[in-house]
């Protein structure tokens, strides 16, 4: 099961375009909200009502933390303790994380990117602490996966298929989708 962590301020097409991707891919995804609130507020005003509470989540049936971006809903993901140690746990047990736009930044302040390859949005390499930057669409790095913006949400959200599921689970799903 994947975790797509939303924050109100979270950038709409990251989250949506991963959400889709893996359902279309059989991969079992729960929209988690890091507030007491089920309803959340993307950035362009889009609202999404989450499946699930943070308190609710049981982090032990999970397999990928997905955490989309938007500068407001970064910041929201890093200041979420909960949230915070649970990336923590998973980036020192070796379970996915996976992180895109600006919410690489909650990677890098929560401590796990250093020694691993990361990417985020132009601007906000500072916050990559301890990570060798580059300039790729996606990275992965053990197992942490970044990507830099919301034009490159389909490539990300077909890289974490392809972790997931394998690489002929995500071409059948490019295929559906007139994509490959």
């Amino acid at each position: 099961m994947v975790f797509v962590h939303l924050a109100d301020g979270f950038e709409e097409i990251e989250a949506v375009t991963v959400i889709d991707v893996l359902r279309r891919a059989g991969i079992e995804v729960r929209t988690v909200s890091i507030s007491e609130n089920r309803t959340v507020m993307g950035v362009h005003g889009i609202p999404m009502i989450a499946d699930i509470l943070i308190k609710e989540a049981d982090y032990g049936r999970c397999e990928m933390i997905v955490l989309p971006g938007g500068g407001q809903g970064t910041d929201n993901l890093g200041r979420n303790e909960l949230l915070v140690k649970k990336i923590k746990e998973f980036a020192a047990s070796g379970k996915w994380v996976a992180a895109i736009c600006a919410a690489p930044a909650v990677l890098g302040r929560a401590g796990v990117l250093n020694g691993r390859k990361a990417t985020v949005y132009p601007g906000g390499e500072h916050n990559l602490i301890g990570a060798s930057v580059v300039p790729d669409k996606v990275v992965i790095s053990d197992t942490i996966v970044t990507s830099r913006a919301p034009g490159t949400a389909m490539d990300f959200a077909f890289t974490l298929a392809t972790i997931l599921k394998g690489e002929e689970t995500a071409n059948k799903v490019k295929g559906q989708m007139l994509l490959g």
